[in-house]
């Protein structure tokens, strides 16, 4: 049993912990979206126009805030034009990314804000800069947005949508310095600069414009996107981090298949976003000292070796209690640099990388990371307070901190998030709340072997359960076993 002390201050507010921090991420790859999210409007599957009904469901239980969407790589050899219309004319390509499939196109621009209206959560669009147009670009915003008669508005009535929609949040490319164009910091820049002069904001709709920004640690590249933005009307810049549990991208290791010398690096890796974070809005800092432009980490999450028998370019994966505590230090993470990070998508929310659900016909799994998400939810739109712990160190190779920990505010209620991330020692954690009359406390927990899943013979395995937590006196008393994450609400 180790033992931990814990601080929380109500009174020292440090960030507004924006929604959007629990964003997801969908991509025309492998199962995410067709016989994923979208099986069509003919499908045995209960589903609303083509979109699966639990999926649908599932995704606002969770308060799905943001979903981003078409890529990914497929996004910067996506044309929209080929998405809109009579689906039976709808141009078929080939996808050259993911699988080598063929793409016919039946899931486009209408379907996907569909998608978002039925859930309702805010659609991000990520605009092809690496094989598109300025032109080409800056008429997809118009005939998503623009009210009044124009070719683009017109074309958009004949396709069956009267009213514009809104569209808050548009990416201007994706992974530019790699799948999107193999650009240089600099070209890339004077590339952002031009097509996001010509992405306009129509009839209200005010766009939150997205430059490109890093992969991983190449603060270069931050630095010279930052000081080259100028005048640009940029709201956020992109980062991208994967959790490789080998660091090697040819043998990345099995998702279910892991010794607990595996396990901690997973971990020690995951908590390297911490370090991200911290050195890439140092550099933002330095431009942006008012803090008006967001760090969007619009890609995150492990990234494993797909499955066995699986097509390689599906990145098909499993998702076990690992992956929970992966996904409960990110969010703990963001919302620790909610001043700076104001958005995130998980990779991917349906049946690619570590997703929120998985599919097999008209069978549905709820990952082990989605009850994450489940659990850390009321997080949205609170108010991050201090909060610190004395924690130990744990692992022999890879030392990392025992425990993952995050406090917020939000309508009279405190949210307290806790992972234990050792997977042989119980936590007994001491927690003294100042600066906030709390006299009752409840808890949910997720926990289980390492190595549990859930999958389409026990969907259930692993599933949230009330747990029992002690308030008195200001101090919250908890035991946490190994390997498990807990939501405390105290009132």
């Amino acid at each position: 049993m180790k033992k931990i002390s814990m601080l929380i201050n109500a009174q020292d507010r440090i960030s507004h912990i924006s929604p959007e921090i629990y964003g997801h991420f969908s991509e025309h790859l492998g199962r995410c979206i067709y016989n994923g999210i979208y099986v069509g409007e003919d499908s045995p599957i209960p589903n609303t126009d083509g979109i699966r009904n639990d999926i649908i469901e599932a995704f606002k239980k969770i308060k799905l805030p943001v979903l981003r969407w078409p890529g990914g790589c497929f996004a910067d050899e996506y044309h929209w034009k080929d998405g809109i219309g009579e689906k039976a004319s709808r141009k078929k390509i080939i996808n050259t990314n993911w699988g080598g499939v063929s793409e016919d196109n039946s899931f486009g621009t209408h379907e996907f804000m569909r998608l978002c209206e039925l859930v309702g959560c805010e659609p991000y669009i990520s605009g092809n800069v690496g094989s598109g147009t300025v032109q080409e670009l800056s008429e997809w915003v118009e005939y998503m947005t623009l009210e009044g008669g124009s070719p683009m508005s017109e074309l958009r009535r004949k396709n069956g949508r009267e009213k514009p929609w809104k569209l808050r949040y548009l990416g201007i490319g994706n992974e530019n310095w790699g799948c999107g164009g193999n650009m240089r910091a600099e070209y890339y820049v004077d590339e952002y600069r031009r097509y996001q002069s010509f992405c306009k904001n129509y009839s209200g709709n005010e766009l939150f414009k997205i430059a490109c920004g890093p992969s991983s640690d190449d603060y270069s590249w931050t630095d010279t996107i930052m000081k080259n933005l100028g005048s640009c009307q940029t709201r956020g810049i992109s980062l991208h981090y994967y959790t490789i549990p080998t660091g090697e991208w040819s043998k990345k290791g099995s998702a279910r298949e892991f010794d607990s010398e595996l396990y901690y690096s997973t971990i020690s890796k995951t908590l390297y976003m911490d370090e991200l974070i911290t050195r890439h809005s140092e550099i933002m800092n330095r431009y942006d000292p008012k803090n008006e432009i967001g760090l969007m980490v619009d890609e995150w999450g492990c990234w494993y070796d797909v499955e066995e028998g699986t097509n390689p370019g599906f990145l098909y994966q499993q998702n076990t209690m690992r992956d929970a505590i992966v996904a409960a230090c990110n969010l703990n993470i963001f919302n620790r640099h909610s001043r700076r990070v104001v958005m995130a998508n998980l990779a991917q929310a349906v049946n690619v990388l570590q997703s929120l659900i998985l599919t097999e016909g008209e069978k549905l799994v709820k990952t082990p990371t989605y009850h994450v998400f489940d659990l850390f939810k009321e997080h949205q739109d609170g108010e991050l307070v201090y909060c610190f712990s004395t924690n130990e160190m744990i692992g022999e190779k890879d030392r990392i901190p025992l425990l993952s920990s995050s406090a917020s505010l939000k309508d009279g209620v405190m949210t307290i998030t806790l992972a234990n991330c050792s997977i042989e020692d119980s936590a007994e954690i001491s927690c003294d709340i100042r600066g906030f009359e709390c006299s009752e406390a409840s808890a949910r927990i997720l926990t289980g072997e390492v190595h549990t899943c859930n999958d389409f013979d026990a969907p259930d395995r692993i599933s949230p359960d009330e747990y029992a937590v002690k308030l008195e006196n200001g101090v919250l008393s908890a035991e946490l076993p190994p390997c498990s994450v807990v939501t405390v609400t105290v009132r």
